[in-house]
């Protein structure tokens, strides 16, 4: 058996394995060690930042004219970016967090897991299951972004 889709592969198997050592309590101490640094916060931060605007930007290559025909190149690195985010995360943090952080932690990996769960996955299951999909991604990613804007504002205004 030949798999096709990569991606959902991959990013399925870098989820599972967050969870695996989140509940198992696997700990890695010199990576969290280092995660109580501001400045590894901070700059593992800007790296989970920087992929969620990147991954923005297939919206702007599918509705701004002069970049559709990139679309189809960023659709490729939109999963491929979306597959590896739980290892940007992990370097970020070991933890999901408590209150706003937690939500964001929550929704950042329910997104991604819905990003697997991708066209090419339910393509076959017809074109309302395809909209519904589409638009919670989206709502997903609105929220994640707002978070985001959030969590550092608060990160930069209490320090």
């Amino acid at each position: 058996m030949k798999i096709k889709n990569y991606t959902t592969t991959l990013g399925g198997v870098l989820l599972a394995a967050y969870f695996v050592q989140y509940f198992l309590k696997i700990e890695w101490l010199a990576l969290q060690e280092l995660q109580l640094q501001e400045n590894y916060k901070r700059w593992s931060g800007l790296g989970v930042a920087l992929l969620i605007v990147f991954q923005w930007l297939l919206t702007l290559s599918r509705v701004v004219k002069k970049f559709r025909q990139s679309a189809m190149k960023m659709v490729v690195l939109h999963k491929w970016m979306g597959a590896l985010s739980p290892v940007l995360f992990y370097i970020h943090s070991t933890k999901l967090g408590f209150g706003y952080l937690a939500l964001l932690s929550y929704l950042f990996f329910a997104n991604a897991l819905l990003g697997y769960i991708n066209l090419d996955v339910i393509k076959s299951k017809g074109d309302l299951l395809f909209k519904g999909w589409m638009i919670f991604h989206v709502a997903f990613s609105i929220i994640i972004s707002i978070l985001m804007c959030f969590h550092i504002t608060m990160v930069f205004y209490y320090k």
